[in-house]
């Protein structure tokens, strides 16, 4: 492995100065560049004439001046001068005008055809002194304003149910939301959007990225765009597109009102973020901002320092061992909670950010430390994404208290679980309560459960396609994962066929209610409960068109998925013995003398009247299991219970319903099964049960 070994540098003494702050008549500029020799600060007219003030150095590395008469909606960038020699990785360039890093919104985008490259293309890094003023987008002075609205009652983590979402997608064909409105801040703000939430049971709403982003330019030259946004440049500003007045700080103040209207409704906002990397790509791509302002600061560098570590996959890595940068991200993260009221963050590629100068990953890295010991970031929620690109990049449960991370194993078992891919269901069984040999260190909460994200399939898609369908990107097919664990219910793609209509939504319901129903916390991709498909594309981050976006006239044959999720999302919100705070391990349960009931809190049942013996867990034949969940309360009386069964036979099965301690009978309370298929009416205990193919079905004990 290669290294790169520098200088320490001065850290900023106040990040609070840095950006662009209104006041005292004017505007006070900060920005942290130690390395450079001078810098310019470009300020931009209506006329799109510059006037340049230079700003003076402090001891700490930051660049300053107060420029009277300057205010809010004011543009400007920066030009900074310093040695070129890019074999150190010094590449200052004053001809290329530069985003502000602290810049609170940011308005225009990249003409890729423009001199946005430092250097001229194929010179072997001959720089290029050609200004690329008329290419590059432009910082933006806002001006203060009030937080949000906070929620009124901060949701625990047990109790939380995440929706993946996207800002654009959700609405930009929802019929209620104005025209103009839709695709924007304010359009996921509108009534008719939160409701839908709220009626649902989501508690938070996890938003793909909104930070300032760019598009790649070999996706420009497709005729595509960076549509979900992992390509940030601006780490303070609001995506700019997705705001429906302006650019020119109006972004910001909509964004805020967005926050507020999700709080009114009791749900909180989780960002994702992309700290990992960079939206300038790799050592040959364009310089916007930060290769600009010190390229071997900001980026891992191998020996030849030409060239990026790449551990992400983007061309580029953040370096966060670098103190002053590992400022930026804080200061960011900070910013985003106390002035936008944001609720937590899910951290894209977050290993990235906790590797150390030798690009080792370092679990007790000062950024988590940082984060442990702020007492604002300690107290919002984090959720990892617990892997990157580079050597051991895979830390799923490593991440530690504080944490909760994507549970990626969840994912790929149930999927296989439900397409009859597995080798019995010893593994389902740790899924459902929390993956506790994956979180032992912490609690079930710890566990971010997922069947289906952003990335990848639909839920519909996951039982429509074998295999990705992906030919729209433009990479041949090539794009996008091969390890989908899908399953067609025999036919690839949409069909007329009422029988393989409706296994596959008998299929998408039993993925769906297996998620809801396991312990740790559920997080729903959008519109999966509305039955959303991307025509089997499971790589549709360049999809800025009807193939992301969620088409809201599908819940009318997708009804049954809808109501299930709505009916299996209240009963979880009703029961805690669907989200325990703590692991089962099987314990007796104590009536109110103290005396045993012959009951535990979490048994598991294959279908006889007695619980599973090692011969059943070690059958791989196995499809079927029965969890039973019980409350540590001592008094029956207020003491839930339920029998879950999860049958992914074709053939129906019947299991018996244990009789004696366990229950005096048994209600059907929620299932996939068809209304016909089973009983309505009270079940005794010690009664059999006939569990037809493929479904789940849900007991309460009475």
């Amino acid at each position: 492995m290669t290294t790169t070994t520098t200088a320490a540098l001065p850290v900023p003494a106040d990040t609070s100065l840095l950006g662009a702050h209104v006041r005292d008549g004017g505007t006070t500029f900060g920005l942290w560049a130690p390395r450079a020799t001078r810098v310019e600060l470009a300020l931009v007219g209506d006329d799109r004439r510059q006037t340049n003030v230079d700003l003076q150095l402090g001891a700490d590395g930051v660049w300053s001046a107060h420029v009277p008469g300057v205010g809010a909606e004011q543009r400007y960038g920066y030009r900074v001068h310093g040695p070129w020699d890019p074999a150190s990785g010094a590449r200052f360039n004053p001809a290329k005008l530069l985003l502000d890093p602290y810049a609170r919104a940011v308005t225009g985008g990249v003409d890729y055809s423009g001199p946005i490259l430092d250097h001229l293309p194929g010179s072997n890094f001959v720089p290029d002194t050609t200004d690329s003023f008329a290419s590059v987008p432009l910082s933006v002075v806002v001006a203060d304003t009030p937080p949000p609205t906070p929620v009124a009652e901060p949701v625990p983590l047990e109790r939380s149910v995440i929706y993946e979402l996207h800002v654009k997608g959700f609405t930009q064909l929802h019929p209620a939301v104005p025209e103009h409105l839709r695709g924007s801040y304010a359009g996921l703000a509108y009534p008719a959007v939160v409701q839908h939430l709220v009626d649902l049971g989501v508690t938070a709403v996890e938003l793909l990225p909104v930070h300032q982003f760019v598009s790649e330019p070999f996706l420009i030259s497709r005729g595509l765009a960076n549509y979900w946004g992992y390509n940030t440049l601006g780490y303070f500003a609001p995506h700019a597109a997705f705001g429906s007045v302006g650019t020119l700080g109006q972004q910001v103040r909509e964004f805020k009102e967005m926050v507020s209207a999700l709080h009114e409704a009791g749900i909180e906002v989780i960002l994702d973020v992309v700290y990992n990397h960079t939206g300038e790509g790799g050592h040959e791509g364009p310089t916007l901002a930060f290769r600009g302002l010190d390229h071997l600061g900001y980026y891992r560098l191998t020996d030849d320092q030409r060239n990026d570590f790449d551990v992400t996959g983007c061309g580029n890595s953040v370096d966060t061992s670098e103190p002053g940068v590992l400022r930026l991200v804080l200061d960011s993260l900070r910013y985003w909670v106390t002035e936008m009221g944001v609720d937590g963050f899910r951290f894209d590629l977050v290993t990235t950010l906790v590797r150390d100068e030798q690009h080792h990953v370092d679990q007790q890295h000062p950024f988590k430390q940082a984060l442990r010991d702020d007492p604002v970031l300690s107290r919002v929620k984090l959720i990892a994404e617990p892997w990157d690109m580079g050597p051991y990049g895979y830390q799923v449960g490593g991440f530690g208290e504080g944490w909760s991370e994507w549970n990626d194993r969840f994912r790929n078992y149930v999927r296989d679980f439900w397409r009859g891919n597995t080798h019995g269901v010893a593994e389902l069984a740790q899924r459902l309560v929390g993956s506790p040999d994956i979180f032992a260190d912490r609690a079930p909460e710890a566990s971010i459960n997922f069947v289906t994200a952003h990335d990848g399939f639909t839920l519909r898609d996951l039982v429509t396609y074998d295999v990705k369908h992906n030919g729209a990107n433009g990479e041949s097919n090539r794009d996008g994962t091969d390890d989908n664990r899908s399953w067609n219910c025999g036919v690839e793609g949409e069909t007329d066929s009422e029988h393989v209509n409706a296994l596959r939504h008998r299929q998408a319901q039993n993925l769906m209610a297996t998620l809801l129903l396991s312990n740790g916390v559920p997080m729903i991709t959008a519109g999966d409960e509305l039955g959303r498909t991307q025509q089997g594309n499971n790589n549709a981050y360049c999809q800025d068109s009807p193939i992301s976006w969620l088409h809201w006239d599908t819940a009318q044959d997708w009804g049954d998925l809808t109501d299930l999720t709505r009916q299996l999302l209240q009963l979880r919100a009703e029961h805690p013995v669907f989200r325990r705070t703590a692991y089962r391990h099987g314990e007796p349960l104590l009536d109110p003398t103290g005396a045993p009931t012959g009951r535990k809190n979490l048994a598991w049942f294959g279908g006889a009247p007695h619980e599973m013996t090692a011969d059943d867990w070690h059958d791989g034949t196995r499809r079927t299991l029965g969890i039973y969940l019980a409350e540590d309360a001592p008094d029956r009386e207020q003491d839930a219970a339920f029998l879950v069964w999860l049958h992914a036979g074709a053939d129906p099965v019947r299991v018996a319903l244990p009789e004696g301690p366990w229950a005096h009978t048994y209600t059907v309370v929620a299932t996939s099964a068809a209304e016909h298929e089973l009983p309505g009416d009270k079940l005794p205990a010690g009664s059999h049960l006939d569990l037809p193919g493929r479904t789940v079905v849900v007991l309460q004990v009475d």
